[in-house]
């Protein structure tokens, strides 16, 4: 089995910053692409970074400027540096790993984290 274990949420003012990581444990082979999704009340799931395993990264247009995202392949850790944080960057923040594991290597199974929250106040 594999687990995806989030840290750094919290409650921040307008405009400052939090660091998301995600540590992966268990089965691994190999980590593929990773990436952070967030989900507000009310409303659904939604990419907010991906980096792959090559370490292209991709955003949303609404976090593009803002947010960084970042991995350590050596920890297998992927990290969400977020800074100039907006009250609409307020949510529950979830880590997702594509992985081959130590029993299945021709296959790819995504992982997801439990969720961190984040809660920007104005």
């Amino acid at each position: 089995q594999v687990q995806l274990v989030e840290s750094g949420g919290g409650l921040v003012q307008a405009g400052g910053s939090l660091r998301l990581s995600c540590a992966a444990s268990g089965s691994i082979f190999s980590l593929n692409a990773m990436g952070w999704y967030r989900q507000a009340p009310g409303s659904q799931r939604e990419r907010v970074a991906v980096i792959s395993s090559g370490s292209d990264t991709s955003y949303a247009d609404s976090v593009k400027g803002r947010f960084t995202i970042s991995r350590d392949n050596a920890k297998n850790t992927v990290y969400l540096q977020m800074n100039s944080l907006k009250p609409e960057d307020t949510a529950v923040y979830y880590c997702n790993a594509d992985v081959k594991t130590r029993e299945r290597q021709r296959n790819t199974f995504k992982y997801w984290g439990q969720g961190t929250q984040v809660t920007v106040s104005s």
